[in-house]
């Protein structure tokens, strides 16, 4: 019932039950009944336009990027009003000590810097599963990127330990005197895929209870995506916070930042997975005749298992990553000048300078780590991991952050981006800008620009395209992103407020 139609009954009873016999009433108590339910009314209608606005408020936030407006290719206008948030609840008990515990978890994980990223924030997670002691996890030593690198060369080991020190126990070896009371070497498996806290529970834990060091190999993606709001702001507190870089790692990204700074007050950073082995596995092609065919054909050789892909098909449906030039166009399109500054992540470029010269056409200021850092670069170079550490500094202090491929990296920064405030984030909508690539010539610019607008809707980065259980939570982390109240962006104390999701 309306509050207008509640008030209006009220004060016609109001009335009869002051003078139930119909007769005539003192002015002064036909007023005093009067302001009375005015102030009602003021009182009720006031709370009722307080709630309108504020969902009127969210409920444009919710759609706007189905909205007309132009959008701001250097920063969403609703960023401010999120924030990261991965406090542990109340409930959340205490980390098991190590003499309590199931037994020691060592985990190897596999891939590049970013997988192994994903694999050892799991990993944290997984020993809380198992209320486990963890040991410190092995990096990859043989994978494609060939790094000999182990842990405490990229990441800050002793920050690691103690920062989860309140959820987990973690420790650098399985002590000495629990191994040479084994009988045998620690078990080893490799758990499937994806796999959810009760097959940890059913399927890993009695073996760990009962050879009391248990080793899981192959440990990416080996946890399920969608798990209860405190392991997924544990997966938060451990990938945006306890995973910290080695001091002259985070020195040199910084350096590298400030030089792209002092050029220009804001930068693009675009991370270009281009490599000859990421394009043959793709399956597409990519414009270079014959000479392309072969030598990625030759290459797709490495896998005897890939199916036959059509190129053709695979563009369609928005599976190749774009190509220099055609990130190039993208942003243009969007509305970046040819004067904007941008910083390029790279591995190998196939086609090298032939590939990337459209991209620079377009383009002039455009920079790498070895064309900002070139001494001081010498020491990590045999690295490609430490490598991959500088380039996910430089990217993620950047104002925009461009893909041309949603991999390990992309999803891991989007992320991150998100977390930490919804910094701009573009992710090429790859299925639908290939038809535009392929029939630019056939329109002006002006109309391919606006094509590219409305194809980008919904992949910039903005609040809105993040929704509970979408995608990877690496790449999505919903549950550790609140929102700010919009008519109080500080309360009065400076403080923020509290969370409201």
């Amino acid at each position: 019932m309306g509050n207008g139609v509640w008030t209006g009954r009220w004060f016609r009873t109001s009335l009869a039950l002051l003078h139930p016999n119909g007769k005539h009433v003192s002015w002064s108590m036909v007023c005093g009944v009067m302001l009375f339910g005015l102030g009602l009314i003021s009182l009720l209608t006031g709370h009722v336009a307080s709630h309108l606005e504020w969902y009127s408020h969210r409920l444009h936030r919710r759609t706007l990027s189905t909205l007309d407006e132009p959008i701001d290719i250097w920063q969403s206008q609703y960023s401010k009003y999120y924030y990261g948030c991965e406090e542990r609840g109340r409930h959340f008990g205490p980390a098991v000590r190590e003499r309590k515990s199931s037994g020691y978890l060592l985990i190897a994980t596999s891939g590049g810097l970013n997988q192994q990223r994903t694999g050892i924030t799991d990993a944290v997670v997984v020993a809380r599963i198992l209320n486990a002691t963890l040991v410190v996890p092995e990096l990859d030593h043989h994978s494609f990127w060939k790094d000999d690198s182990d842990f405490a060369n990229i990441f800050d080991v002793n920050w690691f330990i103690t920062y989860l020190a309140k959820d987990v126990t973690i420790i650098k070896r399985v002590p000495d005197k629990i191994m040479r009371s084994m009988e045998k070497p620690p078990y080893t498996m490799r758990v499937p895929r994806k796999s959810e806290p009760e097959y940890y529970l059913d399927q890993v834990l009695p073996i760990l209870l009962r050879r009391r060091v248990l080793q899981l190999t192959k440990f990416d993606y080996r946890l399920a995506n969608n798990l209860d709001d405190e392991l997924q702001k544990l997966r938060c507190r451990v990938n945006y916070h306890a995973l910290r870089f080695t001091k002259p790692i985070r020195q040199l990204g910084q350096r590298v930042v400030m030089k792209m700074r002092k050029m220009a007050s804001r930068y693009v950073a675009v991370h270009l997975r281009f490599e000859p082995d990421m394009l043959a596995f793709s399956g597409c092609y990519f414009g270079g005749g014959e000479k392309e065919r072969h030598e990625l054909g030759e290459i797709r050789k490495r896998w005897t298992t890939l199916p036959d892909l059509s190129p053709d098909g695979e563009r369609k449906r928005g599976k190749c990553p774009l190509t220099p030039h055609e990130v190039g166009l993208m942003l243009r399109a969007l509305g970046f000048a040819n004067d904007t500054y941008l910083y390029v992540a790279s591995g190998e470029i196939y086609g090298g300078d032939e590939t990337m010269q459209p991209l620079k056409d377009l383009f002039p200021n455009i920079y790498t780590k070895e064309m900002l850092a070139e001494e001081e670069l010498k020491p990590f170079l045999p690295f490609s991991s430490r490598l991959a550490a500088i380039d996910y500094i430089v990217c993620d202090e950047s104002n925009v952050f461009v893909t041309n491929n949603n991999g390990n990296m992309a999803k891991i920064l989007a992320g991150r981006r998100r977390y930490m405030g919804h910094k701009r984030t573009i992710r090429p909508n790859a299925k639908k800008l290939s038809a535009l690539f392929t029939s630019r010539h056939e329109m002006v610019w002006d109309t391919f620009a606006s094509k590219v607008k409305a194809c980008q809707r919904g992949f910039m980065g903005e609040p809105d395209e993040m929704r509970p259980g979408r995608g990877e939570f690496h790449e999505y982390p919903s549950t550790c992103v609140c929102e700010k109240p919009f008519m109080d962006d500080l309360s009065q104390d400076g403080t923020r407020p509290k969370k409201v999701l």
